[in-house]
């Protein structure tokens, strides 16, 4: 009877703790997945306020609990792309679609996050996955459009801009995207429609406001542009580039002032703008105040040494303080960059007649004539008594 018993037990036994181990699986598994849920649920929240850190945190911790959770590896994600660590986001948006194949939102903002790089093809490739498994997904055509438009495709652009209001009367942004490239079309009164039915579906739409400010300077409306572009700024005062084109229009009105106290502002926002450094060089020098213009062109150049119009307004600079050397530098600086620029062989041309260096000068005044620049024919024969080539 007793070997019976232990027979029995050793039977039951093994059954027994394979119960009891594959329930404490079960539990540890269950446990882990509300770890997993709650870092992930925590990184969302911590997302919406903007601590993109502590979100990233979150969904690490989520992620080494359960390496499998394709949401927190998309959400990973897009807590980088706001950081604008895209080369961090792209595996992540990668990383979701190989878990879930079907996953249309990572294809969208991995497409997002190439665009953002200027993988323009890459990101176009995303963007058409996207739609093929969501034939309804708005956001996706939109920025697929977007993406056209930087190829300078704008009719595909278009096409895309139609699909998505069409899927989405209510979509401003695709009504604003629509009206980008029409104002790359030059056709800105269809740009002013779209501004303002984006505008009409969100009067909060800075960026809209903005749009159509900068196509009113286009027509040479100043007033109603510097409306716009103040209306952008009362919904959103840290728009550096409200202020930047409103500084711009109200330069166009000669209100140098106003103008310069705009892009100051817009550097103070955004201080690695270097075109706002040129612009306000631009303004200083039309109020007769060079040197600070030239060290806004110098600021401007240090953030992008590339710069061919802030090398082209320092040198404008330098010759009217009558620093033609320097002058000469920054114009021969300028065409190194671009050596089809006209206007800067014209005033170096300049530059060394004020140096009498008459054979230089005239050599640059023909080139810039041959590249299509209109000069003075006494000019010419002055230049040619001078370096003594006569007709």
């Amino acid at each position: 009877m007793k070997n019976r018993v232990n027979k029995y037990i050793w039977i039951i036994l093994p059954i027994v703790l394979f119960i009891l181990f594959s329930y404490a699986s079960a539990q540890q598994k269950q446990t882990e997945s509300m770890d997993a849920e709650f870092y992930h649920n925590r990184g969302v929240a911590y997302g919406k306020k903007g601590l993109y850190d502590q979100a990233i945190s979150d969904y690490t911790k989520a992620l080494e609990t359960n390496p499998r959770y394709a949401r927190a590896y998309y959400n990973r994600g897009v807590a980088y792309g706001k950081k604008e660590q895209y080369d961090r986001a792209i595996p992540d948006f990668t990383k979701a679609i190989e878990i879930d194949p079907t996953y249309a939102a990572a294809y969208h903002k991995r497409g997002f996050a190439y665009d953002n790089k200027g993988q323009y093809d890459r990101a176009l490739s995303d963007f058409t996955k996207a739609i093929e498994i969501d034939p309804l997904y708005a956001d996706a055509y939109n920025n697929r459009g977007m993406t056209y438009v930087e190829k300078g495709q704008y009719d595909q652009a278009i096409s895309d801009f139609n699909k998505a209001i069409k899927i989405n009367p209510r979509f401003a942004a695709a009504y604003n995207s629509r009206g980008v490239t029409y104002v790359r079309k030059s056709q800105y009164d269809r740009a002013i429609s779209d501004y303002n039915k984006a505008i009409e579906i969100n009067p909060r739409f800075a960026g809209a406001y903005n749009n159509r400010g900068i196509v009113y300077r286009k027509k040479d409306q100043n007033d109603q542009a510097i409306a716009d572009f103040t209306k952008a700024i009362e919904i959103d005062p840290k728009y550096a580039r409200a202020y930047y084109n409103r500084g711009a229009a109200y330069d166009n009105q000669g209100q140098h002032d106003q103008a310069i106290a705009d892009f100051t502002k817009a550097i103070e926002i955004d201080p690695r703008y270097a075109e706002t450094y040129n612009n306000r060089g631009m303004t200083y020098g039309r109020k007769g105040q060079y040197d600070q213009a030239i060290s806004d062109y110098t600021k401007a150049l240090k953030i992008n040494p590339s710069f061919v119009r802030a090398y082209y307004n320092r040198g404008i600079t330098y010759g009217q303080k009558g620093k033609y050397g320097q002058a000469i530098s920054d114009y021969t600086k300028a065409l190194e960059i671009d050596p089809r620029f006209a206007e800067a062989y014209y005033n170096r041309g300049i530059a060394y007649y004020y140096k009498n260096e008459y054979d230089k000068s005239l050599k640059d005044v023909e080139k810039a004539q041959n590249l299509g620049y209109q000069t003075s024919p006494k000019l010419l024969e002055a230049l040619r008594k001078g370096s003594g080539r006569q007709n």
